[in-house]
């Protein structure tokens, strides 16, 4: 959330008092988007890529803030448990070659922490979901010790007043309740952000709302949970459910969750999202900052909206906007749904095809978002979630005025050439736009993404005589070395 949090217990009086301040943040940044010139200039990119750590055996490392005592690295951050890290990478410029910078340091930050984490038996995996982690590794006893998570613990299941209940389809189905949220640290992922004009946000975030399934879909990276073969990208069901605070038995399922797709098309701006959120979702952290948002608008200052800002690092869209107080000020996307892993190149590859993809359609989603009823775009959302590359998605025809349902593939290989042309367009160079999709492309004709190559080796191990357990010990083996191997997944091999 990236705001420093020391407490984890409040008082009915600051829930009131935070509740009017916020509208206050809310009032700012409405004035703040009528200001001529705010947030322009040229579109970045900035990235976050969220990690296990794993130990030889292949199971979660408890040692996230060992490491990060001796990294020493503002860049590299904790997760909600003591097995996962988060590094934030610099903000590149969206013209030019982005991806290749983030893999270029992502590759050197990797090592620089691989060297200390080997101290502590560990070692960091870029992976959806750990397919060797057990339920015993999770738990209060394995919560990183800050403040952040346990005021996020309690409040959450305040609110929810019961355990929290996980039901996933697979074979077999997952069906357990849990009594704490440490259920979410089993999701990693690779968020993207992208900064952008504010006259162009609301087209370019329906756009890209409406490319995230089949970007997902070709991204997916977790099949198993706790030896179950559930969703290709069972993230999307556990991370919804495991801090899921709406109890049935109290009539709170009316609400949405604090995990969701969208409420809807965007009609008159960012501020529309942020509003919602505090309409919608109530406060869980309180805590007040000094600054009276309001006088920093009428002195023709930026406010920092502090009480927004962390209201909106508790609630948990699948793509959101996001206000940055820093370097004169900006509203960004944040793009959440992809998966951590399987190799940089993979994570590179799939974020500028969802780019590349929105950037071409962009133009033309006024008329989309007449087709097409929002609830289909909701509903190929969580089809990709559960199927991946054989998902059916709902999609206005290109020959007629009427919705149609096309497999993922079909629609992927459609949008493939116009977004490397519209990547093109929008300044990046030639070379890099068809590197990454050729990487899409080689994807597409293997069928496979980190979710296929999975499933595929874990059943071939199994047929040749080993115990599920093992199998999966011995394809999280393979799954490492072809990460160190730096190939893309359409390079890796399935045969034993």
């Amino acid at each position: 959330m990236g705001i420093d949090i020391r407490q984890d217990t409040f008082s009915e009086d600051d829930y009131r008092r935070f509740n009017d301040k916020i509208r206050h943040n809310l009032q700012a940044l409405q004035q703040l988007l009528l200001r001529p010139g705010f947030g322009m200039g040229d579109d970045s990119l900035g990235a976050e890529l969220e990690f296990y750590l794993v130990d030889n055996k292949g199971n979660p490392a408890p040692c996230n803030l060992a490491i990060l005592k001796q990294a020493n690295n503002p860049q590299l951050t904790p997760e909600l448990n003591q097995f996962n890290l988060e590094y934030n990478l610099q903000p590149q410029p969206f013209a030019g070659s982005p991806f290749a910078a983030f893999e270029q340091e992502l590759s050197s930050a990797i090592t620089a922490t691989d060297h200390i984490a080997a101290g502590h038996g560990a070692e960091l995996l870029p992976i959806g979901i750990l397919p060797t982690a057990q339920p015993s590794q999770f738990g209060p006893h394995m919560m990183t010790d800050q403040p952040r998570y346990r005021a996020m613990d309690k409040a959450l299941r305040k609110l929810r007043g019961a355990p929290f209940a996980i039901h996933i389809d697979g074979k077999p189905p997952l069906n357990l309740t849990w009594d704490d949220v440490t259920l979410e640290g089993a999701n990693t992922s690779f968020q993207l952000h992208w900064r952008l004009n504010p006259d162009q946000f609301t087209n370019s975030f329906n756009a890209v709302q409406l490319v995230t399934p089949i970007a997902l879909a070709l991204a997916a990276n977790s099949p198993l949970l706790f030896g179950h073969e559930l969703w290709q990208e069972t993230r999307i069901a556990l991370f919804k459910q495991s801090i899921d605070c709406r109890d049935d038995a109290h009539g709170q399922t009316k609400y949405p969750p604090r995990v969701y797709f969208g409420n809807g098309w965007l009609r008159t701006g960012p501020l529309e999202l942020f509003a919602s959120t505090v309409a919608l979702f109530p406060p869980i952290m309180p805590i007040l900052h000094e600054e009276d948002p309001l006088a920093q608008i009428a002195a023709g200052k930026l406010p920092q909206l502090h009480e927004l800002k962390l209201h909106q690092g508790s609630t948990w869209p699948w793509n959101r906007a996001i206000y940055d107080h820093h370097n004169g000020g900006h509203i960004r996307m944040e793009v959440r749904a992809l998966p951590s892993g399987p190799s940089l190149q993979d994570m590179s590859a799939t974020s500028a095809f969802l780019l590349g993809s929105a950037l071409a359609l962009r133009d033309s989603m006024p008329e989309r978002t007449n087709m097409l009823p929002f609830k289909f775009a909701e509903h190929n959302f969580y089809r990709a979630a559960q199927h991946g590359l054989n998902a059916d998605m709902l999609w206005p025809s290109s020959s007629q005025i009427k919705v149609v349902e096309y497999n993922v593939l079909e629609l992927a290989k459609r949008l493939l050439p116009l977004a490397e042309d519209a990547l093109q367009q929008a300044g990046m160079d030639t070379a890099e736009a068809k590197r990454l999709m050729r990487n899409i492309h080689d994807r597409i004709a293997a069928r496979t993404n980190g979710a296929q190559w999975q499933l595929n080796v874990l059943h071939r191990l199994q047929q040749s005589g080993l115990n599920a357990e093992d199998a999966r010990h011995q394809m999280l083996n393979r799954y490492r070395a072809n990460y160190h191997s730096h190939q893309s997944i359409s390079q890796w091999s399935t045969e034993l």
